[in-house]
């Protein structure tokens, strides 16, 4: 099972982090998440949160050839409003300390995207520059353990943006009191992808929620399509791609 496989990835740094417990927290700015002032629902440009992903279980190596600098400076010049950072090594290739590397070069708002479903990890984060971390419903789907990670990640000053891929997971992020909802369009357990669950989740947007629209957005007429979205995550379009920085203007051209 695909998830269980991410699950136990992550066993050596839970087994890390437990003997060797974060004691710090960032002390620098951490640049306010996508939307600052952009009220809910509002008609303005969706924002943009370009991917940093080197590889994936589905399409296996991308592209280990850009560095995390390069990639804050193209993304940054391109017109991204924040950049995605997937941290997880096994299958994405990933490191915490591009959380670090990305920052020194970019003045945009970072995820951390990764399999957290324990305290230690959300602890962890908060050692690193980034403004916003990801919990996966599938990954937590008992609603007062989201709620907790939901809370600690708060309280040291970082957004939680909670993935859902279903009506049920949406309940389940509601009943942990989320406000950031992510929208995927890439079942964690199949890897199917179907690119009308952003469409048909979009429908149960509650007042004061955001939301975010993931996974097969690769065009700008994939883009147009995600009405009533605050944001957009877009990552193996732009990795891919000779040029990241052309392919991601490409895609949010005008808006």
């Amino acid at each position: 099972m695909p998830l269980e496989r991410f699950r136990h990835a992550k066993e050596d740094e839970l087994a890390h982090l437990r003997l060797h417990p974060p004691t710090s927290v960032f002390q620098g700015v951490r640049p306010p998440f996508i939307w600052n002032n952009r009220p809910a629902g509002g008609t303005d440009p969706i924002s943009i949160i370009a991917e940093y992903k080197r590889a994936s279980p589905s399409r296996g190596v991308i592209n280990k050839q850009i560095t995390p600098a390069q990639i804050a400076r193209l993304y940054t010049e391109g017109g991204a409003n924040a950049i995605s950072v997937l941290t997880e090594k096994r299958y994405f290739g990933g490191e915490l300390a591009f959380l670090h590397e990305i920052a020194k070069h970019t003045h945009l708002p970072l995820l951390r995207k990764d399999f957290i479903f324990d305290e230690m990890q959300v602890r962890d984060t908060a050692t690193t520059p980034a403004s916003a971390l990801l919990l996966i419903v599938t990954l937590t789907p008992d609603a007062h353990q989201l709620r907790d990670l939901r809370q600690l990640a708060e309280s040291f000053g970082l957004e939680a943006v909670v993935e859902i891929f279903n009506e049920a997971e949406l309940e389940t992020a509601r009943e942990a009191g989320s406000r950031i909802i992510q929208v995927n369009n890439r079942d964690l357990e199949t890897l199917a992808m179907d690119m009308t669950t952003t469409l048909r989740l979009i429908c149960q947007r509650l007042p004061g929620e955001r939301w975010i629209a993931a996974s097969g957005i690769d065009s700008h007429e994939a883009l147009s399509r995600l009405a009533g979205y605050d944001a957009a995550l877009i990552g193996s379009a732009l990795m891919a791609h000779a040029n990241p920085r052309q392919a991601l203007a490409s895609i949010i051209k005008c808006q």
